[in-house]
């Protein structure tokens, strides 16, 4: 058999740069025996310095294996995944065995497993009411304090915090840990990168405390809101959902689904990945956000540069945007047509400006282009349509890109912060070339 995915989209799904290497040297057909597939699956055994039995799962691109490795998905894992990609002949198909058939039913018996919510008690109604009203209590008096210095700030000029320390910023921000307002705290602590990064940073300064003034209000004024809008005012502030809660108020949407690209980044004493999809026929963006502490494992695996038809399950919100995978039909197959995107820049800015017209605290937007050439103007990198237009490129070497287009026009998939597009995958001569895996 063979599965869809090239190899460099197998190699893009491993956590770092020594799991793809060693991927490649496991890749060998004299460290495997029993190997085999069918529709659903591929399995293995690898002999390393111990057997390790290797089972992926096609359609989610879930693996596991026995071997003692953290890491996911683990060498062994890719390597299976390799073999498939260059030798599908190695990989014929068979009846798995029952070490395979056993974990196959057992996946399938939990995707038809359904949850019943059991009605609390009045008592644990009653405590959770109690619990809740002393939360508002203390968000309420920590956005009272942080009002008074907002307003004192302001008044004194902004040229008061050019040479404070960091902690000017953390010691606020742990007042709101206090408070119980954990997302006020994240955006005092991004506040302390903007003085003196910028020439204009006295600008962006004012427009990020405007948003966190906004904010305060918003949450005051609560009930005044849409409904909508009162879920993002409340997960802003550090209000979570439930994933019983967003399965029951958030949106359902069924579409062939693009995996345009991925990011990492470290948030907090966190590792953060956000995956960018794209509906094909809805065209609408979503936002898969995973979390990671003391180095442990993402707990999915998306095949970046692919098209699979899914499921998704949307956040509720004024403009539903995070969202994650409840199921997956069929294989993921490479991008290879046209990205159903905008050909004019003005296009993208405006469905942006409407968008915060609805949630003005968003702060990343999907940008994807059609037929857009990469130029270099001025040591700097941009990004222009057919029109002349040109938005500015993330601060970073893009030759590459460059070379790939040929200095013709691509269809690009970026990540757009309102200052910036940060690339993060492009299609060229019918093929998808990820571009945004370096921040990893």
């Amino acid at each position: 058999m063979s599965i869809q995915l090239t190899s460099t989209q197998v190699l893009a799904m491993a956590p770092d740069a020594s799991s793809a290497s060693a991927a490649k040297k496991t890749a060998n057909l004299k460290h495997w025996s029993q190997i085999g597939s069918n529709a659903g699956a591929l399995w293995g055994i690898c002999q390393g310095s111990a057997s390790y039995q290797v089972k992926v799962d096609l359609t989610s691109l879930k693996a596991t294996c026995t071997c003692p490795s953290r890491k996911l998905p683990c060498k062994h894992s890719l390597a299976l995944l390799l073999l498939a990609a260059t030798e599908p002949d190695a990989l014929p198909e068979s009846e798995p065995p029952m070490w395979v058939a056993s974990w196959l039913q057992k996946r399938q018996a939990d995707s038809k497993l359904t949850k019943t919510d059991q009605p609390s008690s009045p008592s644990s109604q009653t405590a959770q009411a109690k619990r809740t009203e002393k939360r508002q209590a203390l968000v309420s008096k920590g956005l009272d304090s942080l009002d008074l210095w907002l307003h004192d700030l302001v008044r004194n000029g902004l040229a008061s915090v050019q040479t404070q320390p960091a902690s000017f910023w953390e010691s606020r921000a742990a007042q709101m840990i206090d408070a119980q307002a954990p997302g006020i705290a994240n955006r005092l602590r991004n506040l302390a990168a903007i003085p003196n990064a910028s020439r204009n940073w006295p600008e962006k300064l004012l427009f990020q405390l405007g948003l966190l003034a906004m904010l305060t209000h918003a949450y005051r004024r609560i009930d005044q809101l849409d409904s909508a809008l009162q879920d993002d005012v409340r997960q802003m502030i550090g209000w979570n959902l439930s994933q019983e809660e967003v399965a029951e108020r958030g949106q359902t949407v069924t579409d062939e689904w693009l995996i345009l690209g991925q990011m990492v980044v470290d948030e907090d004493r966190l590792r953060v990945q956000r995956t960018w999809l794209l509906g094909k026929e809805s065209k609408r963006s979503a936002l898969l956000l995973q979390f990671s502490a003391a180095g442990t494992p993402f707990p999915e695996i998306y095949p970046l540069g692919t098209a699979q038809k899914a499921e998704l399950l949307f956040w509720p919100g004024a403009y539903p945007q995070r969202a994650r995978i409840i199921s997956r039909q069929g294989e993921a197959i490479p991008i290879t047509t046209s990205l159903p995107g905008e050909e004019a820049i003005d296009n993208v800015l405006a469905k942006v400006a409407s968008t915060l017209a609805r949630q003005p605290w968003l702060e990343r937007f999907l940008c994807v282009l059609h037929n857009a050439t990469p130029i270099l103007h001025n040591d700097s990198w941009y990004v222009r349509d057919s029109a002349g237009k040109a938005l500015p490129l993330a601060k970073g070497d893009y030759w590459q890109m460059l070379a790939l287009s040929g200095g013709h026009p691509i269809d690009l998939a970026g990540e757009w912060n309102g200052e910036n597009v940060l690339p993060l995958g492009m299609l060229s001569n019918q093929t998808y070339y990820l571009l945004g895996r370096a921040l990893q």
